[in-house]
């Protein structure tokens, strides 16, 4: 009889550690927020400075909204993000309403259309 309460301990024991991850996954979904980048302006010129003064988390999401005929969204390093230029194999995005879910750290994003960069068509966001 003993060896049967064990087995139901750890039966309950690992039942309940599974509800745990569970909730934490779900908690940490619903904590993430959704920011449009340059707000009701959108994805568009001097928008550089919009993340100036705004927390960001991991995992929170990025939304740009713009003209497909206008723009387009590259993910870049620190290096693409100031000199305005971006690597062959960076991932560009182009549907005119992109959701980036942010990584730890300093993400940075640049318009790759000729001079729109140069023109404030970046942001870099540190999420913590």
């Amino acid at each position: 009889m003993s060896s049967q309460g064990r087995c139901s301990a750890r039966k309950a024991l690992l039942i309940a550690i599974t509800l745990l991850v569970s909730l934490a996954l779900h908690f940490e979904a619903i904590q993430a927020a959704d920011y449009i980048v340059g707000e009701s302006s959108g994805w568009t010129f001097d928008v550089e400075n919009w993340s100036k003064g705004k927390k960001f988390k991991s995992g929170d999401n990025l939304i740009f909204n713009y003209d497909t005929s206008l723009h387009n969204v590259v993910v870049v390093d620190a290096k693409g993000y100031g000199s305005c230029t971006a690597s062959s194999t960076a991932k560009t995005y182009s549907s005119g309403s992109d959701k980036v879910k942010l990584s730890k750290g300093m993400n940075y994003f640049i318009c790759s259309l000729p001079g729109h960069c140069d023109m404030g068509v970046k942001v870099a966001v540190k999420a913590s």
